[in-house]
């Protein structure tokens, strides 16, 4: 589990640019306010219910679903917001509190309160409570019953809380408030700032607030803290070594001695014996004879739950289920269990129209229901995807490149060290959530940083890939960069595995021009090839907007988009040395108020590269690029 991260604030580099924005927020404050109607909503006091989202991770979660109160904060006013009913408005959560608003108001953000009323679904004697939150954007303050308990930054990883005895309320109502801070800084993950003309620039939009569900946790004592469980495979017909590497913490007031095993499928594994007094790790590896192999077209599953005992009794039950495949690159080419891969990809935005990011698992199922359709079989994203997405691309057989939000840092703020601590931690976060999920293929460690990485991005590289080789050995290290032919051969990609070029050549002019013929492609493809003949290369990126029926010639018609992605595709299908393409994006979604996209009559702020409209309707171009995906053989057969 993730613990809150109080991380030190680089503040000398935003002073000027938060008051230059202090008037923008303020009146988004206000617009929102009205938007919400009348207000005095009254609490209602309830408990958790004893039910989850997704099945990966430890017994006694409650998920805190039911009404919330929320309110926004235009005065900056403090803690006393906790108290009263007045300017308070009933909401659900996961929620975003500008869905629907497209204003640059909005998009700046704002500061809002949420509000819990609650009783403990237990009254058990000696047991700890913690409050996990799974996705906040972006800055968070947390209070019970009116006293401060942490802090937090960042979004799309969870984070947890523990909520302290002296406060709790074991027989009565508690009062859990969040005061949630949207409003991103040039270093944030992702960053914002301001154009020149003073509108708010970012990668997508910035929806702010309880993006992803709220659960409250019951520990009897010792808690699992962190679990991995890494199988290596070292030949597709090889024994696999599965690793358990086990954290506990004890959060009783004296040394507990427990008994830890593990399943693997069928097979029961003992960890080990010990005595924890406050963290303990217990790190053991097994072989597993003849194991049925996880791939795309058998995504074969086995059950590593983790159990902690004590005096024979089940304190704990870490559920997790992982499959046995091997990743690796060589010689250039990506290969899954010894075959290599040409995969074919989508790239997935959290949006929708009434909801924002705070989408619900009926919306991720379409999403993967989409891209199972379309013949693909990687899905990409900015930042980690909701838990209960990850687990069913392990069920249904579909890859993911996991990647964390560090989206165009400029590298003067790059240049900072602790941007670069910040930036690593989010990486070692992501691994230490996600890295039990066989779907994950390559750590992505950012996207589109400087095109020429000099010694700063380089430095950051470096730190990134060691970090990430150190927590999952096994696994690939890659970033995706900005596809400019200018950029030549940088010695400072050397600790990467896979590079992920994002081409738009034919769409965007791109510096002095050097993308806007299409027909360079498939020479920059080549020297990017003979820059790094032993990393895996991969399109992270590739796509064309479009909005409506016109000239084939003609930017953000359908049929561009259809002429662009069969061009595109045809000259991937010509390089036998390439490990795999990905469309961006599936789905429509929104960008920033004044996104164009490259389009001569774009619809801002929606992003209209998506194959699919955000009302659902299919594009002509999804089925092109279904056709070419079909088509493709996307995995080859193992070496004997």
């Amino acid at each position: 589990m993730l613990t809150a991260r109080r991380n030190p604030d680089p503040r000398p580099v935003f002073r000027t640019f938060r008051m230059r924005r202090s008037l923008p927020i303020l009146l988004a404050a206000a617009a929102l306010l009205a938007a919400a109607g009348p207000a005095a909503a009254q609490s209602t006091v309830s408990t958790p219910s004893a039910r989850t989202l997704y099945k990966t991770g430890p017994t006694g979660r409650f998920l805190m679903d039911g009404q919330w109160l929320f309110k926004f904060d235009t005065r900056n006013s403090g803690p006393q917001l906790e108290t009263g009913s007045a300017g308070w408005k009933a909401v659900s959560v996961p929620n975003a509190w500008n869905a629907g608003d497209n204003s640059p108001e909005s998009f700046a953000g704002t500061v809002g309160w949420y509000r819990k009323d609650f009783r403990l679904p237990s009254k058990a004697k000696g047991a700890t409570w913690i409050v996990r939150f799974e996705s906040v954007n972006y800055r968070s303050k947390v209070w019970l019953n009116g006293k401060p308990i942490g802090t937090n930054r960042g979004a799309y990883l969870p984070f947890e809380m523990r909520l302290p005895n002296s406060l709790l309320k074991r027989g009565g109502a508690n009062r859990l408030v969040i005061r949630v801070d949207s409003r991103r800084r040039a270093t944030d993950f992702p960053p914002s700032g301001l154009s020149a003309l003073g509108t708010p620039t970012g990668g997508w939009w910035n929806y702010g607030g309880l993006l992803r569900e709220v659960y409250l946790r019951k520990v009897n004592d010792v808690d699992v803290n962190t679990v991995a469980v890494q199988p290596q495979l070292p030949c597709a017909t090889c024994a696999a070594k599965v690793r358990y590497k086990v954290t506990l913490r004890n959060y009783g007031g004296s040394s507990r001695r427990v008994r830890v095993t593990a399943k693997f499928g069928s097979r029961t594994i003992a960890l080990g014996t010990v005595g924890v007094k406050r963290f303990t790790t217990l790190d053991k590896t097994v072989s597993v004879g003849h194991p049925k192999l996880w791939s795309p077209a058998s995504p074969n599953l086995y059950d590593a739950s983790i159990f902690v005992r004590a005096r024979g009794k089940l304190l704990q039950k870490y559920t997790i289920k992982t499959g046995v495949r091997s990743v690796k690159v060589v010689d250039g080419r990506l290969f899954l269990n010894g075959a290599p891969m040409d995969f074919r990809g989508v790239f997935v935005h959290e949006d929708s129209l009434d909801k924002g990011f705070a989408i619900d698992n009926k919306q991720r199922d379409q999403e993967l229901a989409w891209t199972k359709e379309l013949g693909a079989t990687v899905i990409r994203s900015h930042y980690p995807l909701s838990p209960y997405t990850s687990e069913r691309m392990d069920e249904l057989g579909l890859m993911q490149w996991s990647e964390i939000p560090v989206y165009s840092i400029k590298t003067k703020y790059l240049k900072q060290k602790l941007v670069r601590q910040l930036a690593a931690r989010e990486l070692e976060s992501n691994i230490n959530v996600n890295g039990n999920h066989p779907s994950v293929i390559v750590w992505s460690i950012g996207n589109e940083l400087s095109a020429r990485p000099g010694p700063v991005q380089g430095a950051y590289i470096a730190d990134a890939a060691r970090r990430a080789k150190a927590l999952d050995p096994p696994r690939p290290v890659g970033l995706a960069v900005a596809g400019y032919p200018s950029a030549g051969c940088q010695p400072e990609y050397g600790p990467l595995d896979i590079i992920g070029v994002n081409d738009y050549f034919g769409w965007y002019p791109g510096p002095n021009g050097q993308i806007a013929d299409r027909s360079a492609l498939s020479d920059y493809l080549d020297g990017v090839h003979q820059c790094y003949p032993n990393k895996a290369i991969v399109v992270s990126e590739f796509g064309a907007e479009a909005n409506r029926d016109g000239p084939v010639e003609e930017k953000g018609t359908y049929q561009f988009q259809s002429d662009f992605v069969n061009y595109h595709l045809g000259v991937f299908a010509t390089k036998p040395w390439l490990s795999g393409a990905i469309y961006f994006a599936l789905q429509e979604f929104r960008v920033r108020p004044d996104w164009d996209g490259g389009n001569p009559r774009p619809q801002p702020p929606i992003h209209q590269k998506g194959l699919i409209a955000f009302d659902g309707t299919k594009k002509p171009a999804f089925f092109d690029v279904q056709r070419s995906y079909r088509a493709t053989k996307q995995f080859r057969s193992a070496a004997p």
